[in-house]
């Protein structure tokens, strides 16, 4: 475990790093949470639909490979780049979101057919972003290392900093890890979230998709924190089996994991973006 040295930085071997979240996002191996936060994100019926009509993600042999280039390009420069580099970030996330608006094909989650949906909706911006906080700290405890309260409240917080660049209004975004899980829990018993036959298709595109035979095993293994991380009520809607056997596997692979990053050299465990915030730390 890395030393926390209060609220403005973290430790990342002797050199400071912008908080808590440049603690967390550092991680190559966060990749294991990316899968799913997905998955819950594609839980909301309007999600889904927004990345059925305006994404190649299901019909573009690469789509999903470019969804999380975006996604991991964003969270990378708004973690650790200069603040042009940032800005630059979010405007390309705000930019693909002025793309993304329709209606609903069919009533799902209590909304009535044609229902309108914009990703700069500010509930489904926090919809997402609570997925992926979520998904993350518990990617972080599983496969690197235990985080406490402190720290989950102040990643928290740190993360809420995005309210502004997206236009989401001020204190919509969780502050502390409790009300991250208060609001999950609303969402989880509000009816909102639905999964629907677009989510279906869209998770076997997460979870199983087009590769080469001898690849069938590593998929498999790199689908069981998505799947066995989720909550029950949404596995269960997408259909998915998780049994003893596959709990066991997902434990293995974990402690795996925690026993051998200590082991890794800095290229191979860190990001790239991560490395050279340390070493601009240590220049300044």
């Amino acid at each position: 475990m890395r030393t926390v040295l209060g609220p403005e930085a973290s430790v990342a071997d002797g050199v400071a790093l912008p908080g808590i979240a440049g603690r967390i996002h550092r991680e190559r191996v966060l990749l294991a949470g990316w899968g799913r936060a997905i998955l819950l994100q594609l839980a909301h019926p309007m999600v889904a639909r927004g990345v059925a009509e305006h994404s190649g993600f299901a019909t573009d042999r690469w789509g999903r490979v470019r969804r999380l280039h975006r996604t991991l390009h964003a969270m990378l420069a708004l973690t650790f780049g200069p603040a042009e580099d940032a800005g630059a970030a979010a405007g390309r996330i705000n930019a693909i979101h002025d793309r993304v608006h329709g209606g609903l094909d069919h009533a799902a989650g209590g909304e009535p057919a044609g229902a309108a949906y914009s990703a700069h909706d500010p509930a489904l911006l926090a919809w997402v972003h609570a997925t992926l906080l979520d998904s993350f700290l518990g990617a972080y405890r599983l496969f690197v290392g235990p985080l406490d309260t402190v720290a989950a409240d102040r990643y928290c917080l740190e993360s809420s900093g995005i309210e502004a660049r997206l236009g989401i209004p001020v204190g919509r975004l969780p502050r502390t890890e409790s009300a991250l899980r208060a609001y999950l829990e609303a969402m989880l018993a509000s009816g909102a979230l639905e999964v629907t036959d677009t989510a279906r298709a869209l998770a076997r595109e997460v979870l199983a998709p087009p590769a080469p035979r001898i690849l069938r095993p590593a998929l498999w293994l790199a689908a069981l924190p998505a799947v066995g991380l989720l909550p029950p009520s949404i596995r269960a809607g997408y259909g998915l089996p998780w049994d003893a056997r596959r709990a066991r596997a997902l434990a293995l692979v974990a402690l795996a994991t925690r026993v051998s990053l200590p082991l890794l050299p800095p290229p191979l465990r860190y990001w790239a973006a991560a490395r050279h915030a340390m070493r601009r730390a240590r220049r300044g």
